[in-house]
Order: C-alpha cells, then sequence, then structure tokens
C-alpha cells in the first residue's frame, strides 16, 4: 500500500520536503491510544510515539498530532516504531472548545474533504445542535453535509428533510439507513478515492454503523438500541481513519453531545445566509441585532419572516465568540510572554 492509497499528494510532498530532515520518512496519524499514535506509512502501518521535545515545542494542545494529520518521523532502528518529529500545515480541521474551564481548541480530526453530520429521524434530531456542527465544520474548512439515519424506522422523514434544509445553508442533507442500505449508495459515492471524510454527531446515531455498512465488515463495535427511547448506546471510543473498498477515507468519532465551535464567529460566515442577507439592511455594519436601532434582522424576527430560533442561535454562537476574545484578552494581560 503507498501513501497516495491514504490520500498523499503533490501538495504534501512538497510542504513535506520544505519541513522534513532527510533521514524523515512521511506518515499519516490513523489513531491515537493514550499518547501512542497508529500511523499508515510508504512501508505499513506501525505505532510512533511523541518526544518531550517536540511536546513541549507545541505552544498548545491543537498543535500535536491527531487523526488524519501528515507527519514527519524518524523510525527507530531494530524496531517496528517511530518518533514524530514535526506536523505538517493542516488544509483543514474539524474542532471545539475543549471540555473544562480551560481556554483549550480540542482538534477531532485533521484534513477533512468534507464532514457528515448524522442524526438520528427520531427524537435525537436536534437542530440547534446540528447549527453548531455547521458552524464548527465551516470554520475549519470542511465541507459540511447533514446524514440523516435510521430512515427505515421513521414513517414520515419529509418534516426532518424540511427542517434539514432549511438550516443547512447550501450543505447537501442525504436520507439513509443504515440497516436496510438505502440512500448509502449516495453517501459512499461523496467519499470518492482519495477523500477524506469523517462522521460527526451524537452518541447513538449509528455512525459506526454507517462505517460498517461502507466497509462492507463489521470492523466497528456497536450496540444495540434501548428498548425506551429507541437510541442506539456509544460505542466507539476514540478516532480512528479507515480505507474504504472505493479508496476513500473516512474517520469515525466518538460521539459528542456538546459541540462549542472554537472559532465561533468565523463559522457564522455561511452558516445563517438568511441573517446575513437581511444585516445588509441594517443601520450598522456591525450590527449585533441585540438593541441596536433600526435592526432589519430584529425587525425580521418580529415580524415572523425570520425564524426567531434562528436569530436565538446566532446570538448564542456570537456572544460565545465575544466571551472567548475576552478571555483571550485577559490571557494575554496575565501572561503576556506565554498567551499565544
Amino acid at each position: 500500500m503507498s501513501l497516495e492509497d491514504w490520500g498523499w499528494d503533490a501538495g504534501w510532498a512538497a510542504a513535506f520536503s520544505s519541513l522534513a530532515g532527510p533521514q524523515a520518512a512521511a506518515a499519516r496519524v490513523i489513531d491515537e491510544r493514550r499518547g501512542v499514535y497508529g500511523v499508515a506509512a510508504a512501508d505499513g502501518e506501525f505505532d510512533a510515539r511523541l518526544p518531550g521535545a517536540v511536546r513541549r515545542r507545541a505552544a498548545a494542545r491543537a498543535d500535536l498530532p491527531a487523526v488524519g494529520d501528515w507527519i514527519a518521523l524518524e523510525r527507530v532502528r531494530g524496531e517496528r516504531s517511530a518518533l514524530v518529529r514535526a506536523v505538517l500545515p493542516r488544509r483543514s480541521k474539524l474542532s471545539r472548545r475543549a471540555a473544562g474551564e480551560a481556554l483549550e481548541e480540542q482538534i477531532i480530526a485533521a484534513n477533512l474533504d468534507e464532514v457528515f453530520i448524522v442524526a438520528a429521524l427520531d427524537a435525537d434530531f436536534n437542530e440547534r445542535r446540528l447549527e453548531r456542527f455547521l458552524a464548527s465544520c465551516r470554520e475549519g474548512g470542511a465541507e459540511p453535509s447533514l446524514v440523516l439515519n435510521k430512515l427505515d424506522s421513521c414513517a414520515d422523514p419529509a418534516p426532518f428533510l424540511a427542517r434539514a434544509r432549511a438550516l443547512a445553508a447550501g450543505a447537501a442533507v442525504l436520507a439513509v439507513s443504515a440497516r436496510s442500505g438505502a440512500g448509502l449508495d449516495a453517501l459512499a459515492a461523496r467519499i470518492g478515492p482519495g477523500r477524506t471524510a469523517a462522521f460527526v454527531g451524537s452518541s447513538g446515531v449509528g455512525k459506526s454503523t454507517l462505517v460498517n455498512r461502507l466497509l462492507g465488515a463489521e470492523r466497528q463495535r456497536t450496540g444495540l438500541t434501548r428498548a425506551g427511547d429507541g437510541r442506539g448506546r456509544h460505542t466507539t471510543t476514540r478516532r480512528e481513519l479507515v480505507r474504504l473498498p472505493g479508496g476513500g477515507l473516512l474517520i469515525d468519532t466518538p460521539g459528542l453531545r456538546v459541540m462549542a465551535p472554537w472559532e465561533s464567529e468565523r463559522g457564522l460566515s455561511g452558516s445563517f445566509p438568511e441573517i446575513d442577507a437581511l444585516a445588509a439592511s441594517c443601520r450598522f455594519q456591525d450590527c449585533a441585532h441585540h438593541a441596536e436601532p433600526d435592526c432589519a434582522v430584529k425587525a425580521a424576527a418580529e415580524s415572523g419572516a425570520l425564524a426567531p430560533q434562528r436569530l436565538s442561535a446566532w446570538r448564542k454562537l456570537r456572544d460565545e465568540a465575544e466571551r472567548k476574545r475576552a478571555e483571550e484578552a485577559r490571557r494575554r494581560w496575565k501572561n503576556p510572554k506565554g498567551a499565544r
């Protein structure tokens, strides 16, 4: 198997040659297990470790390798292992604000062409959560698509599809069934040879079952649905990059109940096109659509021309961006040398 089978191209080769030393080899991170990285190189798959010096050189957690990253590594003589020496600059990423009080970015997956945001056609369907996933994808540079699973158990999918298209802002919306296989051909067609995609979504929506159907094998562990609400039990515990039979590459991820975009304001661009269009008529160019006079967005929400829930979601994401900027400013003031 060659590096090209894992998505390597001329652009990656140029980035590698400008960054790596003469003894370095290129590899892609395909999984991570407690600080040990599973990597795929030209001579096969093996484990790689991160030396302390490289870890200390990282300015933030987000600078460390993530699943999907291309890295430069040094083989350990006489062993089937290697040391990570550098991470190639990412073309795209999917990240969020890490859980907890610390202001820290968590990279979920790197170098993605497309992110499939998976939801279920049942009680799990939550428009506000989907808006956050869409914003997170757009801020990181990957193309988002909505995948509505469990078509086989939904008596009337039309209302769900209409709601999904209303908030998709141009993103593709696919209805599928991991159980029956309905819609999977259209999904697989979007992950062509050399393309890297990821499945994200909350626990129990069927991401791992979809991966197994696309692989044609029971590789990812799945759980039975709960009797009380019909939702699947969470089984995926780590991120993993796998190759599909057609040559595409897919990253399965653990369920994410909370998705706090890292750069909320950047992710807003393109996620709320109806608000962007209305904002052009506001009196102030930097209108926050709260209490400003002559706000076209607020007027549209009050008249019913704009769904109030969409404006509320936009405000929450923008407010999060404002709070993050304030936290960063405080951190720079307290530690001007250590802040990024």
